[in-house]
């Protein structure tokens, strides 16, 4: 069977995102697990209705990823936005070596960054926004715990703008490792890895670009020479959203020492620990990290739209 079948059995594409990616338009995909494991309700389907407004406003057909009685989605209702919402932690967080077990069992899923990726792909939407990616935790000298996302990054062809990797992990080390697979780390007006709740961090980006189409052609020129694999635009946080370093620094070091003494580890961790410094912040946290999701949507629709154009 060719691809496509393949993947008619098994992924919707809403008839909205349909139409504009056969119209040509531009379509920007978001994850589902910031939905269902992210945030309490409603503030979650509060969040992520006003992420796709964003999109729309800046031009783009937002696309929110999936797994629905074990069905793909490329494109939810608002229905489906609020089941995910209200079920929450209730809702499998889905990766791609759990996608076949979800499907299989129809069941629903919320996708990380790495399955999120995969559908895109599998739809044909080539620009993703999210908050941070994955990468690799503190101490995965010891217990090898990296992300998926990062090997994701390395193979499929989806370009991912996020606000760096999550600073509750190990950033110098999530960099050598994507420099390691061939992964560009495009630093969106800036020369320094953003570090998600902060503007930047020590360490150095591939590349600095300054406009959506800098950024646009150069994903053209990556897969159009046969060049696979994702790219990473790390997008800034907007000053005035900005968490000072030090509060935040330790409010991270206290929740890795408590994710440790608790035996919290591989998929539970990433949720764990955002909401553990969002406690110790007294959800300042949660703040910063919607407002960095809004930045990352309105350049992800703008990405797209000069992409389109190439």
């Amino acid at each position: 069977m060719k691809t496509q079948q393949l993947n008619a059995e098994y992924l919707d594409i809403s008839p909205e995102v349909a139409q504009a990616l056969a119209e040509k338009k531009p379509v920007v995909a978001l994850e589902s697990t910031i939905i269902s494991h992210g945030m309490p309700y409603p503030d979650n389907v509060k969040m992520a209705l006003e992420v796709e407004q964003r999109i729309r406003d800046n031009g783009a057909i937002p696309a929110t990823i999936a797994v629905i009685n074990g069905r793909m989605k490329a494109g939810l209702s608002h229905d489906e936005i609020e089941m995910l919402g209200k079920e929450g932690h209730k809702v499998m967080k889905v990766s791609r070596r759990d996608l076949p077990f979800v499907i299989a069992q129809g069941i629903h899923g919320a996708t990380t960054v790495a399955s999120t990726m995969i559908i895109a792909e599998m739809a044909g939407i080539a620009v993703f926004a999210t908050g941070g990616i994955g990468g690799v935790h503190r101490g995965a000298e010891h217990t090898f715990d990296i992300s998926a996302d990062l090997q994701e990054l390395a193979q499929t062809n989806v370009a991912v703008v996020c606000a760096g990797a999550k600073s509750i992990l190990d950033l110098g080390l999530t960099t050598e490792y994507l420099e390691t697979y061939g992964v560009p780390v495009v630093g969106y007006q800036t020369d320094k890895l953003p570090a998600f709740f902060c503007r930047e961090s020590e360490f150095p980006v591939t590349i600095r670009m300054e406009t959506p189409e800098t950024v646009a052609k150069a994903l053209h020129a990556k897969w159009a020479t046969g060049l696979n694999g994702g790219m990473v635009i790390a997008n800034p946080i907007p000053h005035e959203f900005a968490m000072p370093e030090e509060t935040i620094n330790s409010a991270i070091a206290q929740a890795v020492r408590e994710a440790d003494e608790q035996g919290i580890n591989g998929k539970a961790s990433t949720p764990f620990l955002l909401a553990r410094v969002a406690e110790l912040t007294g959800g300042n946290s949660v703040n910063s990290n919607i407002e960095l999701v809004f930045n990352n949507a309105k350049l992800a629709a703008r990405i797209a739209s000069a992409y389109q154009q190439l």
